[in-house]
């Protein structure tokens, strides 16, 4: 009997390769792709403060590009490649198109769609480390901390679990999809590199929003549905494990999730979004080490032991000790990652059915999978034990590994440029790092700089955002606006016009009320983004913004930072300040007038 035209072997599909296992292992891989792109580019962009949206959505965006390049240049050969030492494969590029369509080392598909879907693993660890180093790491610093972190961390710890050759996985360590490879290096990692770059400012340690939560919440959906692959694909094949996988990792998601708000609801009086995200993600985390090797019942156990336990590290155990709270961890990535992890691999280690790891292994010596509950059932207990002894073994590589790595790339890094953005990045962020902003068709952008009333003056229709310094700002104007009538001072060649026009442009009229109206409407008064202000003075340009806090706080200190500016330009120009003998262009009458307005009343949302 002869096979279909469509399934008979031809040099583009040799016997070596199943049409079906190749298809969803391409699949799985896109799925996993998806939860790096856009997926947690859009959770990290919607889950920081507006300041760092682009910022964060950038180190993730740049992570999954640069991690590409690294994998097929020598990252994947080290990881699955030949050995070099007992942890660690030989570097060697997957670029040749006799490599690549070759067979796979494992899987009936060809090695090409190996790299792809390990390449998609082995970006988003990084990625996730990013999650830690959020509001304040350089740029730059991370541009070369991923590429190093890569190289000498993460294919270390998938050659000695991953690779058939590796010291862990011949000592039969369980490590299903990632829980310790991914998520425990991701998480100890992160901490670690957190501890060396430091902390964000104290305004954004104290207080740091969301921007946009129903975004975040997108990403969060894209993650856990990409899921489905992360774990699904483990097997290498469209199989009876991979099904299993799948259902194990949304059951456990779930569960976890659920506690999470239930927990949050008992203990703080309401269910939070952000929590429920945080549950979701410690369940997939949990599940990862052990989804196509135990029981459902057994998912729904680690669902709720990971929707719970990490809660409670995260909202207790966190401020007891001086360490964590020292370190500034951004999106708790050492709970949610490095914690659920070591619980998944554990919990692996116990709940792990022999059938099923005889099944996902398919080793002559599967006997030797077998977890400690399996072990007492059965009479060999001592198989538990030691099958639990080495998923801890295997913890304590993975951690260690990070720990010291990490720190190294940390402090080499630091030889060359700063780890942390400087202070006056810091209190910026996109605009300053970037020269961008998330939502500036929203914020000042246009608004501000297109601004149709440009007289100075016009301040004193809004005394409340307006202080003492306000007639010191109108008296320097003036003076600069005679000097450059009267003198025509080298420097301040269309100084009159320039600073009328820039500077009105944030205390404008049609500019305040608006940007009032925002606030009282949102009825969010620290939420307000931003304020800024171009000022063009002669040829030169200076840029000011305060970000978040009060409407008006926002307005005077731009204000305040317009002085300073005022001033050393007339410092470094030479610029008269006194004129005398000329009567004032506006009457004292005028002035008094102004500084004797009473301040607008202040409504219920505080402005």
């Amino acid at each position: 009997m002869e096979l279909p035209p469509n399934l008979l072997p031809d040099e583009a599909n040799p016997n070596s390769m199943n049409k079906g296992d190749d298809a969803w292992q391409l699949t799985a891989a896109t799925l996993v792709g998806l939860q790096s792109m856009p997926g947690l580019v859009i959770i990290y962009s919607g889950m920081v403060k507006k300041k760092w949206a682009i910022n964060s959505a950038l180190m993730a965006f740049y992570a999954f590009a640069v991690v590409l390049i690294c994998w097929v240049g020598w990252g994947f050969r080290m990881s699955f490649g030949e050995q070099l030492v007992d942890f660690w494969g030989k570097p060697a590029v997957a670029l040749d198109q006799k490599y690549l369509l070759g067979q796979a080392f494992l899987g009936y598909f060809p090695t090409a769609t190996m790299v792809l879907f390990q390449f998609v693993f082995a970006a988003i660890t990084p990625i996730l480390i990013g999650g830690a180093l959020l509001g304040r790491m350089n740029f730059v610093a991370w541009m070369i901390f991923v590429p190093l972190w890569h190289t000498f961390s993460y294919t270390i710890g998938a050659f000695s679990i991953w690779n058939p050759n590796g010291w862990l996985a011949k000592l039969g360590v369980i490590d299903f999809a990632g829980g310790f490879v991914i998520h425990l290096s991701s998480g100890v990692a992160g901490f670690t590199a957190a501890y060396w770059v430091g902390p964000r400012i104290d305004k954004d340690r104290e207080r740091f929003p969301p921007n946009n939560v129903l975004l975040m919440l997108a990403g969060a959906g894209l993650l856990w549905m990409g899921w489905t692959g992360f774990n699904g694909g483990a097997p290498y094949a469209a199989s009876t494990i991979a099904s299993l996988a799948a259902l194990n990792t949304h059951v456990c998601a779930a569960t976890s999730l659920l506690t999470w708000l239930l927990l949050d609801t008992i203990v703080f009086g309401k269910p939070s979004v952000i929590g429920a995200v945080q549950g979701m993600i410690t369940g997939l985390v949990c599940i990862t080490p052990g989804a196509g090797v135990v029981q459902c019942w057994a998912a729904i156990l680690m669902g709720l032991i990971s929707g719970s336990l990490p809660w409670y590290t995260m909202m207790v155990l966190h401020n007891k000790f001086n360490i964590l709270k020292h370190v500034d961890d951004t999106f708790a990535v050492f709970h949610s990652h490095a914690i659920a992890g070591s619980l998944g691999g554990i919990l692996t280690g116990f709940f792990a059915v022999p059938k099923l790891s005889r099944l996902f292994f398919q080793v002559p010596d599967w006997e030797k999978y077998i977890g400690l509950a399996y072990g007492l059932q059965t009479g060999r207990t001592s198989a538990g034990l030691k099958q639990m002894g080495i998923q801890l073994i295997g913890i304590v590589f993975i951690v260690s590994l990070n720990i010291v790595t990490t720190s190294l790339i940390c402090l080499f890094i630091k030889l060359i440029v700063p780890l942390r953005l400087s202070e006056e990045e810091l209190r910026i962020g996109d605009d300053a790092v970037h020269g961008e902003e998330a939502y500036a068709l929203w914020v000042d952008g246009d608004r501000f700089e297109n601004a149709k009333s440009n007289s100075i003056y016009d301040v004193d229709e809004y005394p409340s955002i307006m202080s003492k310094n306000a007639s010191e700002l109108q008296m320097l104007t003036k003076r600069l606006q005679r000097t450059r009538r009267e003198e025509k001072t080298k420097g301040a060649t269309n100084l009159d016009a320039a600073i009328v026009h820039s500077i009105g442009n944030f205390v404008s009229p049609g500019a305040a009320k608006n940007c009032i109206m925002e606030a009282q409407l949102t009825d969010a008064v620290h939420s307000y983004p931003c304020v800024r202000a171009t000022i063009h003075l002669g040829s030169e340009t200076f840029f000011v913004q305060a970000n978040n806090g009060v409407l008006s706080e926002q307005l005077v200190s731009v204000k305040e930072q317009s002085m300073s500016i005022l001033k050393d330009f007339i410092t470094k120009h030479n610029i008269p300040t006194e004129v005398p003998d000329e009567p004032e262009e506006v009457s004292s009458e005028d002035d008094n007038e102004t500084s004797s307005k009473p301040p607008i009343k202040k409504s219920k949302s505080g402005q």
